[in-house]
C-alpha cells in the first residue's frame, strides 16, 4: 500500500545543524553584501566616501556580531522545524 499523506509533505529532511565556522562563513558572506549596500546609500547620502566608509565599516562589525548570535539561537529553537528522519536519535 502507498502511504499517500509522505507524497502529499513533500521530500524528507534531516535536520542538520550548523558549524560555528559555517555560521561564521555565512554572516561574513551575508555582511559583504549588505555592507556594499550601506556604503552605496550613505554615499548617495552623503556625498562622502570618507563618510560612507566609516559608517558601513561600523555597521559590517556590529551586524556581522548580531547575525552570528542570531544564528546560534535560531539553532536551537525546535520551533517548526523538520524532525530527523533514517531511524537515528535526534541530539540533545
Amino acid at each position: 500500500m502507498i502511504d499517500r499523506r509522505r507524497e502529499r509533505e513533500g521530500p524528507m529532511f534531516i535536520r542538520v545543524r550548523d558549524s560555528h565556522f559555517r555560521s561564521i562563513l555565512k554572516a561574513v558572506s551575508w555582511r559583504v553584501t549588505g555592507s556594499i549596500d550601506t556604503f552605496v546609500l550613505s554615499f548617495i547620502f552623503t556625498g562622502s566616501v570618507k563618510v560612507a566608509g566609516s559608517i558601513a565599516g561600523a555597521e559590517a562589525i556590529t551586524k556581522m556580531i548580531l547575525y552570528y548570535l542570531h544564528e546560534r539561537a535560531w539553532s536551537v529553537i525546535r520551533w517548526d522545524q523538520q524532525g530527523q528522519t533514517g531511524g537515528g536519535s535526534n541530539p540533545p
